[in-house]
C-alpha cells in the first residue's frame, strides 16, 4: 500500500475481521501492524480455531510481526485494530513497544461483553506502565467498525456470548 494512510490501513483491518468472520473458529476482530509505510502482521481472532485465549487479532498480528521482523520489538509500529483493545493486547502492545495504537469501536460503540472489567480502559493500562511513548487514538472509522459487532443494548444469544 504505497502512499497509505490510516484510514486505508483500518480498512484492510475491517476486511480481515470480516475474513475472521468467515472462517471456522474466528471472530470479526481485525489487526494490521504497520511499520515505516509496511505491513509487517496482520490477523483476525481465533481464540476458538487455535483453542488458545491469547490469540486475539492483535495478538496473532503481533506474533506475525516478529516473524517479519525476526525480532520481538515492534519499535515505532502503529496497531491498527477494528475494536479497542483488551487489557491483554494492550500490555502485550507495550512490551512490544509498539509506538501507537489505532482503533475503530471502543466500549460505548459495542455490547459490553467485548472488554473486561469495565472500570478499567486501554489508556489506564498506558498510564500505568509509564508509556510516555505510546499514543493511543481511538474513534477511526468507529461506525463501519461497530457494523461488526453486537450492539450496546442487543440482547446477544447465549451460544455468541464472550466475557460475561
Amino acid at each position: 500500500m504505497a502512499d497509505s494512510t490510516d484510514e486505508d490501513y483500518m480498512r484492510r483491518a475491517i476486511d480481515i475481521a470480516r475474513e475472521g468472520e468467515r472462517n471456522p473458529g474466528g471472530s470479526p476482530i481485525g489487526c494490521v501492524i504497520v511499520l515505516n509505510g509496511r505491513i509487517i502482521g496482520e490477523g483476525h481472532n481465533m481464540t476458538h480455531g487455535r483453542h488458545d485465549p491469547t490469540a486475539h487479532g492483535e495478538v496473532v498480528a503481533m506474533r506475525r510481526a516478529g516473524e517479519t521482523l525476526q525480532n520481538w520489538e515492534l519499535r515505532g509500529a502503529t496497531l491498527y485494530s477494528t475494536l479497542q483493545p483488551c487489557g491483554m493486547c494492550t500490555m502485550a502492545s507495550i512490551w512490544a513497544k509498539i509506538g501507537r495504537i489505532v482503533y475503530g469501536a471502543g466500549r460505548d460503540d459495542v455490547h459490553a461483553m467485548y472488554f473486561e472489567d469495565r472500570h478499567l480502559d486501554t489508556d489506564d493500562f498506558i498510564r500505568d506502565a509509564y508509556r510516555k511513548d505510546l499514543v493511543i487514538e481511538g474513534g477511526l472509522l468507529a461506525r463501519e467498525c461497530a457494523e461488526l459487532y453486537f450492539k450496546p443494548d442487543e440482547d446477544v444469544p447465549v451460544e455468541e456470548q464472550a466475557n460475561i
